[in-house]
């Protein structure tokens, strides 16, 4: 557990600690029949708020969500719940806090009548906030890190947050539209970018190894778009981080969405770049563009081999690393020399009949004649070419 500086509590003294003890000890003793919770008040968007800390254990009975059901909305203050998104957040505080790494989940927002609360203030908007016996604080923003919290609390993994506070925001305000309305206004901030969520992932299964890639490989390096979900032709960036994690997931797994949590990402890492230099230093589609950094490159050169080579694009990555996992020996941490310098040779350009009526199909009306080939990206198409391939190869 991270400590706190000392050197700053030091000009603290113990008599100066005492007196603050038993100054407080008669207000907690008072409302020792109430939840009792040293706050901070603040103003913000023209109304007083209270930001708290509260047990884990206090979560059952102090918070409540109120999502809406059926076909009305006003039926509560809530969105209906995300079915298996409180699962998600529970079983990420659990994997976490028990290889003892750490973790947080964001800081809750709830609301009720200013009528309902006591502040106590001390000085300066620091004071005690006394919560009510059977007053229940209406979740505005965290019902399903609330429900994960609750349902960990009561499970067998208790102990894994039992000494754990959690923040709340407390919204003095009981007007049920304006309530709905701050749930509305908190909702609206953008969706992170898959790119962005992995390069700031942990250097660890598939994330570690995609983050090693991208500074290794040649092909990779300066051309993969770490932040946003899709590749600028303009900043001469063919991949995304989101392409690449799924091509490792592909190569170790066979599972574009295999997270790869128990895998080395040292040795693992080093044997992949390896494989990776020699196909694409081997490949006549790819051998150019990997021997030039961001800046020889061109806007035209790789608009061109977005446009002609299914590996500047998503699934042709998937189908490479869907055949790398055929020559992959995993107990050895071993990718066949062999069997790369096999798939090098082949032709991966769109018009290649080995791709044709599997991820790669004629348009009957193209809007340019020259280039009738429009892309598939379904399961059954990368199955198809895969198997086309290893075909090919002998490999069946």
């Amino acid at each position: 557990m991270t400590q706190l500086n000392e050197e700053n509590n030091n000009d603290i003294t113990p008599e100066v600690k005492a007196q603050f003890s038993s100054f407080i000890a008669p207000f907690f003793s008072k409302y020792h029949r109430d939840r009792c919770y040293l706050g901070l008040r603040l103003t913000h968007g023209n109304r007083t708020m209270l930001q708290i800390n509260v047990p884990a254990g206090d979560f059952s009975g102090l918070l409540q969500a109120k999502p809406s059901s059926g076909n009305d909305p006003d039926s509560g203050k809530n969105r209906p719940e995300v079915k298996g998104h409180a699962e998600e957040i529970k079983k990420y505080i659990i994997e976490r806090a028990k290889k003892q790494k750490p973790w947080i989940v964001g800081t809750l927002t709830a609301n009720v009548s200013p009528k309902e609360i006591t502040f106590l203030e001390f000085d300066r908007d620091f004071g005690l906030v006394v919560i009510r016996r059977g007053v229940k604080l209406d979740i505005t923003d965290g019902q399903h890190r609330k429900r994960a919290i609750h349902e960990l609390i009561e499970s067998a993994d208790s102990y894994l947050i039992k000494d754990d506070n959690f923040p709340i925001t407390l919204v003095l305000e009981g007007d049920f539209q304006q309530c709905q309305a701050d749930f509305r206004d908190m909702a609206q901030t953008r969706q992170l970018d898959k790119s962005l969520l992995l390069s700031f992932g942990e250097f660890s299964g598939r994330v570690g190894i995609s983050k090693e890639l991208v500074s290794r490989v040649s092909l990779f390096k300066g051309k993969t778009e770490k932040i946003k979900a899709s590749p600028s032709t303009k900043n001469n960036l063919i991949y995304t981080m989101n392409y690449i994690a799924k091509f490792v997931s592909c190569v170790f797994s066979n599972d574009m969405m295999n997270q790869l949590k128990e895998i080395d990402v040292d040795s693992t890492s080093d044997t992949l770049v390896t494989c990776l230099n020699q196909f694409f230093s081997e490949c006549s589609n790819t051998e150019y563009m990997a021997s030039l950094s961001l800046s020889e490159l061109t806007n035209d050169e790789v608009a061109a081999f977005k446009d002609d080579c299914l590996l500047g694009v998503s699934v042709g990555l998937e189908v490479l690393g869907r055949l790398l996992y055929w020559s992959y020996d995993a107990e050895e941490n071993y990718f066949d020399s062999e069997k790369i310098s096999q798939l090098a040779s082949l032709n991966w350009s769109r018009e290649d009949e080995v791709w044709r009526d599997n991820i790669v199909r004629i348009e009957s009306q193209p809007k340019n004649s020259s280039k009738p080939y429009k892309i598939s990206a379904t399961a059954g198409a990368v199955t198809d070419a895969v198997k086309a391939v290893k075909n090919k190869l002998g490999w069946a």
